[in-house]
């Protein structure tokens, strides 16, 4: 398991229509990632933390350089109830590189580090560090469950030249801002209509030619996309929708 990295991340917003034709064309030089299904399939379900004052969601809609986002990942099968371990993660991002540091946990304890209440003791010395500064962040932040983001991913790995490089796309993608425990059947709401996907390309050092010329002809934008945002802004929206209606019907 890959606990540090560093790499570029280039996010895409692609029509369902358009999915077929990136496949077939990336088939030419990937291969679909061996920790999913035989097509590279698995589902992605995390729970993201933020302050009372929404310093991780506002520093991405300000477009501040430096910004850091704390989540519990899990990658459910069909039963998510029954899922126990979970992936602590620090998603960092400096300019354009990405960093991220990852610990697993038993659920109940990484529920129990991003709550500010647990020991790193008896951690291996890389995860102990990357568990500290999950505290200092919970404790100087007070930092809070805000949403649960949910999806189903497919994913492709590079060749032997392009090590390192994966390429994903995000389908379903939908959300909550109730029910914040991370392995809760609860309901979930769209947060991009079905037939828009999201498409990463992921890379330690730069993005090799063929890809750029697969993105180029299939006229991929670039869209900087935050998955966490969009649940945030919907789950907002929805809530002031539903107060105003409240109201309306009361006043």
């Amino acid at each position: 398991m890959i606990r540090r990295f560093n790499r570029y991340e280039l996010k895409y917003v692609v029509h369902a229509s358009e999915y077929r034709r990136l496949v077939d064309d990336l088939a030419h030089f990937m291969s679909p990632d061996p920790y999913g299904d035989a097509d590279g399939f698995y589902r992605v379900t995390s729970l993201y933390y933020d302050s009372p004052q929404l310093h991780s969601y506002r520093s991405k809609i300000e477009g501040l350089k430096f910004r850091r986002k704390l989540r519990i990942r899990i990658y459910p099968g069909d039963d998510i109830a029954s899922v126990t371990n979970g992936f602590v993660e620090i998603k960092q991002r400096i300019n354009r590189t990405v960093q991220k540091r990852r610990l697993k946990l038993p659920l109940e304890q990484a529920e129990a580090l991003c709550a500010g209440s647990f020991d790193v003791d008896g951690l291996e010395e890389m995860d102990a560090r990357a568990a500290s500064e999950v505290l200092y962040m919970v404790r100087v932040m007070n930092l809070k469950p805000k949403c649960v983001v949910s999806y189903r991913r497919r994913a492709f790995m590079g060749g032997r030249y392009e090590q390192g490089m994966r390429l994903t796309f995000d389908m379903q993608l939908q959300g909550r801002m109730h029910g914040l425990v991370v392995n809760e059947p609860a309901q979930n709401y769209f947060f991009m209509p079905p037939e828009w996907y999201v498409m990463e390309v992921k890379v330690n050092e730069r993005i090799p030619t063929w890809m750029t010329s697969i993105i180029a002809k299939n006229e991929c934008t670039i869209r900087r996309v935050s998955k966490y945002c969009a649940v945030m802004k919907k789950g907002m929206d929805r809530r002031k929708f539903l107060l105003t209606h409240k109201e309306i019907a009361y006043g």
